[in-house]
C-alpha cells in the first residue's frame, strides 16, 4: 500500500477553483475524509494517523478553498467552509463518507453534518468543540502568545499549542514534528498569511455565534481530545459529546490539543474500532 509520504498530489476543479487532495488506502466502501486545523495544509497531517487509518479504509485529505495549493479565497464563515467540503466530496462522486475533523476541521465537519446529513455515515471530532461554546478570546490570546514564543525560539508554535510543556509532552512534540518532515518530495504549498488571517476571522465568528442544535446530528460520533487542551478547552469536547445523541468520548491523559498525535497509536486503534462498527 502506498504511504502518506509518497501519495501523489491530485487536483479537481470545482466552481472555478482547483482543489488539491491526496487519496490512498482501501478496504472499505466508504472513505474517510480528513478536515484539517487552522493554517494547516496536506503536509501537516500526522503520517502515523493517515497511514494507520488507510491500512483499513480509503483516506482522502484535501486543502479546502483558499488553503495551500487549492485556489480561491478562504470563506468568511465555517458554514461556507462546510459547503465547500460538501462540494468537494460530491465532485469526487462520493455518495457517503466518514469524516475526521481536527480542531477547525472538527467545526467544518459539524457544518457538513448539519447541511448535508445524508452525506455522512460517522464522524470523528478531535481537539474541537461546538459552535458558540465560548472562550474564543482566550484562545486568540493563547495562539498569539505561542506564535511569539515560537518566533523568539525559532521553533514551531505547535510545540506550545498542541503539547504540554512537560518532558513527555516535549518529546511527543519533537516526534510529531519529525514525522511531518518525512515527506521530502512534492510537498504542498504553505498557507498564505492572508488565508490564515481569514481562517482566524471565521473561527472568531463561529465562537461568537449562537450554539447549534447538536441534537439533530444523529450520526455516530467519536469525540476525542487531550485532558488539558489549551486551544479548545477539553470541557467543550465533553459538552459536545453530551449534546450529541450518539457520541462516545475519548480523553487521552497528560496531553493537550494534539492529544490524538501524542497518543497516535491509541487513537488509531480507537478510530479503527469506531469506524468498523
Amino acid at each position: 500500500m502506498i504511504s502518506w509520504k509518497d501519495a501523489p498530489n491530485r487536483t479537481i476543479d470545482i466552481d472555478g477553483a482547483t482543489f488539491a487532495y491526496r487519496d490512498l488506502g482501501g478496504g472499505s466502501d466508504i472513505p474517510v475524509v480528513f478536515l484539517h486545523h487552522l493554517t494547516a495544509v496536506l503536509d501537516d497531517w500526522d503520517p502515523r494517523i493517515i497511514d494507520g487509518i488507510a491500512a483499513q479504509h480509503r483516506v482522502i485529505a484535501f486543502d479546502n478553498r483558499g488553503v495551500g495549493a487549492t485556489g480561491g479565497s478562504v470563506p468568511a464563515t465555517v458554514e461556507q467552509m462546510g459547503a465547500d467540503a460538501i462540494d468537494f466530496i460530491r465532485a469526487l462522486g462520493l455518495q457517503q463518507v466518514d469524516l475526521f475533523g481536527f480542531s477547525l476541521g472538527g467545526g467544518v465537519a459539524q457544518m457538513v453534518a448539519l447541511q448535508a446529513p445524508e452525506l455522512v455515515r460517522r464522524m470523528i471530532l478531535a481537539g474541537t468543540g461546538p459552535r458558540g461554546a465560548g472562550g474564543i478570546d482566550k484562545m486568540a490570546t493563547i495562539v498569539a502568545g505561542a506564535y511569539l514564543k515560537a518566533a523568539l525560539t525559532r521553533s514551531d508554535p505547535r510545540n506550545f499549542l498542541f503539547f504540554p510543556r512537560t518532558p513527555e509532552g516535549k518529546h511527543a512534540a519533537a516526534q510529531y514534528l519529525g514525522r511531518l518532515r518525512e515527506r521530502t518530495q512534492n510537498r504542498d504549498k504553505r498557507i498564505s498569511l492572508r488565508a490564515g488571517i481569514a481562517q482566524i476571522r471565521a473561527i472568531r465568528h463561529a465562537g461568537k455565534s449562537a450554539p447549534d442544535d447538536l441534537s439533530i446530528i444523529t450520526h455516530p460520533v467519536l469525540v476525542a481530545n487531550g485532558d488539558n487542551d489549551l486551544m479548545v478547552d477539553s470541557g467543550h469536547s465533553a459538552d459536545m459529546a453530551r449534546r450529541l445523541p450518539d457520541a462516545q468520548l475519548k480523553i487521552y491523559p497528560n496531553s493537550g490539543h494534539g492529544g490524538v498525535f501524542q497518543h497516535h497509536q491509541a487513537f488509531v486503534a480507537d478510530a479503527l474500532q469506531f469506524l468498523a462498527n
